[in-house]
């Protein structure tokens, strides 16, 4: 990708962000460091400060028009800083151009048709299995629920077995929940190239996903807990 022209995007949740800088930074050293690696030239960059849950976003749109005209590829830092939804993530896809978009966090992803034609695909699996698993799990707890499992605090009696019993049963139960949650966004990955657990890790922290404990930060025996309790 020697001699390619990128345009960078970052996004911030908060004003204050923007005006301390408090994240920018970071993703701009990870941007630079990246169009760096592949030899190219940031032409133009945005930076937009709004929650990643809005869909307009008017820093974005000029982004985009920019790869447009320019013949340009849209690089970002992380994919949580684009989207966290495969419908949105889409339209952006469809919205680039070309030159395609670069996450500096899945580089295995390519720029151009090929890399738009993966991420179509990715998303479009993510929102699948994401569907599905909803499905699984709903079914899980009502099957939980018809053993006999109390799904909400089991009101423990210090020395109570039963309770303790009923306990580890919920406890198990929301943790196999939380798995199937996961699981697709770990499927995504995978078949994005993320090889080792590590790089699964990096995903899951890319993407925002908190861990069972609601941590940011994952760990490669997390993720394969995860893919255990998951089956």
């Amino acid at each position: 990708m020697s001699g390619a022209r990128f345009v960078a995007y970052f996004r911030v949740s908060t004003d204050r962000q923007g005006r301390s800088g408090l994240g920018l930074q970071a993703q701009n050293e990870t941007v630079s460091l990246f169009v760096a690696r592949q030899g190219g030239t940031i032409v133009d960059q945005f930076v937009e400060i709004e929650s990643g849950k809005r869909d307009d976003r008017p820093e974005l749109a000029k982004a985009l028009a920019a790869c447009r005209v320019k013949n340009a590829v849209l690089v970002i830092a992380k994919l949580d800083r684009l989207a966290r939804n495969a419908r949105f993530l889409l339209s952006v896809v469809e919205g680039v151009g070309p030159g395609g978009v670069a996450f500096c966090d899945l580089p295995s992803v390519p720029a151009g048709p090929v890399g738009k034609f993966m991420l179509t695909q990715l998303a479009a699996v993510a929102e699948l299995e994401a569907g599905l698993t909803s499905e699984r799990t709903r079914s899980a707890l009502r099957a939980a629920k018809g053993r006999g499992v109390r799904l909400g605090n089991p009101n423990l009696t210090p020395g109570n077995q039963a309770s303790a019993a009923r306990a580890t049963a919920v406890r198990s139960a929301k943790a196999q929940a939380r798995a199937m949650e996961i699981l697709p966004m770990i499927r995504a990955a995978e078949k994005a190239g993320a090889l080792t657990l590590r790089d699964l890790a990096r995903c899951l922290e890319a993407r925002g996903v908190t861990t069972p404990r609601g941590s940011l930060r994952w760990s490669a025996a997390q993720v394969a807990r995860i893919k255990t309790a998951a089956g």
